[in-house]
């Protein structure tokens, strides 16, 4: 049943997207969103889903925070107003081209949505994170999700994609998943959206 938008962790990649020191101060629910991905980030270890990180002109804008727990993962520095850079698109080829992105970082209207029409343009399945992607307004991004929700991406929540990577509290995982569970994800003001739709 193709087009449901159901995860898996067969086939599945975790793009983390520019979560850097200088961004701290004007991003929108910075510490939450970072927090939340740094979850994510934690499941796909237990779960074997090969994370993929970028930095958006890192020499100006500083590495990724330490807190997000990607210290030993290679960021690939870019520039373009996507994640689908040479170095991204090789590491994508070599992991056997997944079908599904589960998508996190900033911004919301910038480098998440570019990023994500690149991916539906190559047939990929896009989970966007919306409790893990924020913009510097909380316009840009409620309108930006409300926008890739148009296009095709699938809008889900970090405690969402933890347990549906999982779907069985016999998974052989589930007790290392249930432990990121324990504290329920931050706030990141996203009600508004929904009073929207």
């Amino acid at each position: 049943m193709a087009g449901i938008g159901r995860l898996s962790t067969k086939g599945s990649v975790l793009l983390l997207c520019d979560m850097q020191e200088k961004f701290r101060p004007n991003i929108f629910q910075f510490t939450n969103i970072v927090s939340n991905a740094a979850r994510l980030l934690q499941a796909a270890r237990v779960l074997g889903i090969p994370p993929i990180v970028t930095e958006q002109y890192p020499k100006g804008l500083g590495p990724t925070v330490p807190e997000l727990g990607a210290g030993d993962l290679t960021a690939h520095a870019k520039t373009k107003f996507t994640m689908m850079i040479e170095p991204v698109e090789k590491e994508l080829k070599a992991l056997g081209d997944p079908k599904i992105a589960i998508l996190c970082g900033i911004e919301t209207q910038a480098c998440i949505a570019c990023t994500t029409f690149d991916l539906l343009e190559k047939g990929m399945e896009v989970h966007i994170v919306a409790d893990a992607v924020s913009s510097r307004s909380q316009t840009d991004r409620l309108f930006a999700l409300s926008r890739l929700r148009q296009s095709g991406a699938f809008l889900t929540t970090t405690e969402a994609v933890l347990l549906q990577l999982v779907q069985d509290a016999q998974h052989p995982n589930f007790r290392e998943i249930q432990k990121l569970l324990v504290q329920p994800s931050p706030d990141t003001a996203l009600l508004a959206f929904f009073s929207s739709l």
